[in-house]
C-alpha cells in the first residue's frame, strides 16, 4: 500500500510540474496566434482525450514522465495554405523565443507562488547555536566558539539552520576563504572573521556540512523515544508503535537515543532483550537487528526505527510573518537564489568539484517526495516549489532537444538574420539527445545505488 502510495504522489507532483510547464508554452503559443494541435500530459498510448472549441486535442497519455504541447509547422508536416499564417515555422523569431522560453519561466512562476502562499502562512526555524567546535577545523581557525549564534556566512543572513545550510551548500566545492559573523545569544555585539577552504567537500558523496566545518549545531538530549516503526522491519515484527521508549537493552539502561542507536549497530543478527514503556505499561520482547553492510563492506545492525524529534527550546525558535507585498518579494529573491544556486551546482559538477553521484533521478525524487509530503503540507509544497526551479533552470540549458537548445538556435538567427542551416541544428538534436540520455541513465544509476 505504501509503494502504491508513493508512485501515485510522485506521478501526481510530475504531472502538476509538466502540466504547467506545458501550459506556459500552450499559453504564449496562443497568443502569438500558433495553432495548438495537441496539449498532453504524458507519452505513448492515448488514455484520454477531448478537443476544445478551437480544434486542439488535450490528452492523458499511457506514459505519465512528462508531456508536451504539439503546434502547427512545416517541418512536421503539409500545412494548409489557408493556416500558413498560424504555423509556427513561420511566426517572427521574436514570437518564437517567446513560446519556446514559456516552459520554463511557468516553472519559475510556480516556485515563486509557492514560495509566496508559504511566506505568508508563516516561517518558523531553529536558532543555529553552536554546541561543539572541533579542534584545528574550519570553525577553529576562524575562531568560532561554544555558544555562538551563526548570524551569516558569507555576507548572507542565516537567522535559521534551513538559511544556513542553503549558504553552505553554496560553498560545497569551493576553494578561497569563507566568511562568518556570529554573536552571543545575549549581546547584540557581532563577530566576523573567516578561514579558508579548498575544494571544500568535494570528495564527499554526501556532504556533511556541520561536519565539514567541525561544529555541532545544539539539539536537546534525545531520548530514546519511537517516533517511526518501518514496515516489515524488525521493530514492527515485535509490536514497536510510534511513542514507546527503550528502557533497557540486555539490562543495560538507555538514556539517550544514541545509546540505543550504537548498542544495536554494534549487534547485526543478535538477540537483543528489550524492555520498553508504552503509557503505564512496561513491555519485553526479543528484538534482532537484521544486518546491513555499509559503505566500508562492515555490517551493522538496524532494527527500523526512527527517533522522535524532540521539541526545541522557545528561545532556539524562530517564527516569521510577513505582509503580501514583503512575501512576494522574498518569494522572487527565493527562486532567483535557487536558479543561480542550480547553475552553479551544475558547472561545479562539470568542473569535478561535486560528486556527479549527487545528480538524483526519478526513484530519489519519489522518496523526496513521499518523505516531504508525510512531513506535512508545507515540506511538500517547499519540494514542489525546488523541483519546479529544477526543472526550469535545466530546461533553460542551452541543450539541443531541451527548450535552451532552441533558445539557442533561434538567438542566433535573431542575431545572423537567417536560420541555423537544418542539418546543423539535425547534429545538434543528436548529440543533445545522447547529452540527456547519459544522464538520465547516471541519475538512474544513483538512484540504484542508494537503494
Amino acid at each position: 500500500m505504501e509503494l502504491l502510495n508513493t508512485i501515485l504522489l510522485t506521478l501526481a507532483t510530475l504531472a502538476v510540474l509538466v502540466a504547467i510547464h506545458e501550459f506556459g508554452h500552450f499559453w504564449v503559443a496562443r497568443r502569438c496566434g500558433v495553432k495548438v494541435l495537441r496539449f498532453s500530459i504524458g507519452f505513448g498510448t492515448r488514455l484520454y482525450t477531448w478537443r476544445d472549441a478551437q480544434g486542439t486535442e488535450f490528452s492523458l497519455s499511457a506514459i505519465p514522465l512528462g508531456g508536451y504541447v504539439k503546434m502547427l509547422d512545416e517541418r512536421e508536416g503539409e500545412v494548409p495554405e489557408a493556416e500558413l499564417d498560424r504555423a509556427f515555422n513561420r511566426k517572427p523569431v521574436l514570437q518564437r523565443i517567446a513560446v519556446v522560453s514559456a516552459g520554463p519561466l511557468a516553472n519559475l512562476l510556480l516556485a515563486v507562488v509557492a514560495y509566496w502562499f508559504l511566506y505568508m502562512a508563516g516561517e518558523s526555524g531553529y536558532v543555529p547555536l553552536i554546541s561543539e567546535v572541533a579542534p584545528d577545523s574550519v570553525a577553529a581557525v576562524a575562531g568560532l566558539e561554544e555558544g555562538q549564534e551563526i548570524v551569516a556566512v558569507d555576507g548572507g543572513e542565516t537567522p535559521t539552520w534551513q538559511a544556513l545550510n542553503f549558504r553552505l551548500l553554496d560553498r560545497i566545492g569551493d576553494t578561497g576563504t569563507i566568511r562568518f559573523a556570529v554573536k552571543y545569544p545575549d549581546s547584540d555585539v557581532v563577530y566576523e572573521s573567516e578561514a579558508a577552504i579548498e575544494q571544500w567537500l568535494s570528495d564527499q558523496e554526501q556532504p556533511d556540512l556541520y561536519g565539514g566545518l567541525g561544529i555541532e549545531l545544539y539539539t536537546p538530549p534525545f531520548p530514546p523515544v519511537v517516533g517511526e516503526v518501518v514496515e516489515q522491519s524488525p521493530a514492527e515484527s515485535i509490536g514497536m508503535l510510534p511513542g514507546d521508549r527503550v528502557l533497557r537493552a540486555d539490562g543495560q539502561a538507555m538514556a539517550l537515543w544514541m545509546d540505543w542507536v550504537d548498542y544495536v549497530k554494534a549487534r547485526p543478527g543478535q538477540p537483543i532483550e528489550v524492555e520498553f514503556q508504552r503509557g503505564d505499561d512496561i513491555l519485553q520482547a526479543v528484538l534482532v537487528p537484521e544486518r546491513v553492510a555499509g559503505e566500508d563492506g562492515e555490517e551493522f545492525g538496524r532494527v527500523g526505527i526512527a527517533v522522535a524529534m524532540p521539541d526545541m527550546p522557545p528561545e532556539l525558535q524562530r517564527q516569521f510573518s510577513r505582509g503580501p507585498l514583503e512575501a512576494l518579494g522574498a518569494s522572487v529573491v527565493r527562486t532567483w537564489d535557487l536558479s543561480v544556486f542550480t547553475l552553479k551546482s551544475i558547472k561545479k559538477m562539470l568542473m569535478g568539484l561535486i560528486s556527479p553521484k549527487n545528480l538524483s533521478g526519478p526513484i530519489t525524487i519519489a522518496k523526496v517526495a513521499t518523505a516531504s509530503a508525510k512531513s506535512g503540507l508545507e515540506s511538500y509544497i517547499s519540494f514542489l516549489a525546488l523541483l519546479s526551479v529544477s526543472l526550469g533552470v535545466l530546461n533553460l540549458l542551452p541543450i539541443p532537444v531541451l527548450d535552451g537548445g532552441h533558445l539557442l538556435f533561434y538567438t542566433i538567427e535573431l542575431l545572423a538574420g537567417r536560420p541555423v542551416p537544418e542539418k546543423i541544428q539535425a547534429l545538434g538534436y543528436q548529440l543533445g539527445l545522447f547529452m540527456v540520455l547519459g544522464i538520465m541513465v547516471l541519475a538512474l544509476y544513483n538512484d540504484f545505488t542508494r537503494l
